[in-house]
C-alpha cells in the first residue's frame, strides 16, 4: 500500500485546497450533504445546493468545463426524469400552466419534476468532485487508516476503481471488432437494441472472468491472511478535514433554510 498526502487525479490541480483534503473527509461530506437534500422534495433546496457546490469546483482545482463533461450523463437522466414525470404524472395539482390534447402540464407536476431532477444533480454532483480529485490509491489507505476498514475490501476497491475505466476500453474494442466484421445496426433501432444488449453481456463475461482472476491473484498475495497490515504512507484527518466535512452540514442546513424561508419546503416524511 501507498500512502501519504493525498494525490489528486489528473483532472485536477493538486495544489487546490479541497483538492489536497484526505480522501474519507471529501466521501464523508458528500454523504453528509446527500443525506440531507435526500430529506426534502422541493426544488429550492437542491437548487441553493447545486449553486453552492459549481461555487467551490475552482477549489477542487477541476475546470467547469472539465465538471460539464463529466456531467453529461446525470444532464441528460436529470432531463429524462424532469420530461417523463411532467407527461406521465399521475396528479395534476395547482394551476394549468399549458394544456394541448392529453398533455396537461400543471405547478404541481412542474415543481414536484423539478425538485427530483434537481436534486438527482445536487446529490450527484458532490460525487462527481470526490472522485475527480481523488487517487484511488489515496482513498483506499484512507478507508483502511482512518475508516478502519477491511484490507481486503479497501484493495477490492482499488481494484474495481482501477479496472472501471479498462471495462470502458473493452466496450470499445468490442464494438470496432464487430464493425470490423459487418457487424452493424445501421439506422435500425432495434438492432441498435440488440447489439447493445449483446455486448454488454459480453463485457459483463468478461468482468466476472477478470474479477475472479484478480480474486485469486490478491488471495495468494495474503490479501485474505488475518496478520496485520502496515501503511508506507500515513492519511492523517485533520481539523481542516474535518472543517470540510462540517462545511458540507452546513451547506445542506442552508439549503433547507432557504427552502423554508421560501415556503415551500416538502419533507419527504410528514
Amino acid at each position: 500500500m501507498t500512502g501519504g498526502p493525498p494525490r489528486a487525479s489528473d483532472a485536477a490541480t493538486s495544489g487546490a485546497p479541497l483538492a489536497r483534503r484526505n480522501p474519507v473527509a471529501k466521501l464523508a461530506a458528500a454523504l453528509v450533504l446527500s443525506v440531507v437534500l435526500l430529506a426534502t422534495l422541493d426544488p429550492v433546496a437542491p437548487a441553493v445546493a447545486i449553486a453552492v457546490e459549481f461555487a467551490v469546483i475552482p477549489l477542487f482545482g477541476l475546470r467547469y468545463r472539465t465538471v460539464l463533461r463529466r456531467m453529461l450523463p446525470l444532464l441528460l437522466s436529470a432531463a429524462g426524469v424532469l420530461i417523463t414525470l411532467v407527461i406521465f404524472a399521475a396528479a395534476r395539482t395547482g394551476t394549468v400552466l399549458l394544456a394541448a390534447g392529453p398533455l396537461l402540464v400543471t405547478t404541481g407536476v412542474l415543481v414536484t419534476a423539478l425538485g427530483l431532477a434537481l436534486r438527482l444533480l445536487a446529490v450527484a454532483l458532490p460525487g462527481v468532485l470526490v472522485f475527480a480529485t481523488t487517487d484511488p490509491t489515496d482513498l483506499a489507505d484512507a478507508l483502511i487508516q482512518n475508516v478502519k476498514a477491511p484490507p481486503r475490501f479497501a484493495i477490492g476497491a482499488l481494484a474495481a476503481f482501477r479496472l472501471a475505466p479498462m471495462l470502458a476500453a473493452e466496450w470499445r474494442l468490442m464494438a470496432m471488432a464487430r464493425r470490423a466484421r459487418g457487424v452493424d445496426a445501421g439506422r435500425d433501432p432495434v438492432r441498435r437494441l440488440q447489439l447493445f444488449a449483446s455486448t454488454g453481456f459480453g463485457l459483463l463475461v468478461l468482468a466476472i472472468r477478470r474479477g475472479t482472476r484478480l480474486a485469486t491473484a490478491m488471495d495468494a498475495r495474503g490479501f485474505d491472511s488475518d496478520t496485520p497490515r502496515s501503511s508506507a504512507r500515513r492519511q492523517r484527518f485533520g481539523p481542516a478535514d474535518a472543517g470540510l466535512v462540517v462545511g458540507a452540514a452546513g451547506v445542506g442546513g442552508l439549503s433547507l433554510a432557504v427552502g423554508v424561508a421560501a415556503g415551500v419546503l416538502h419533507p419527504l416524511i410528514g
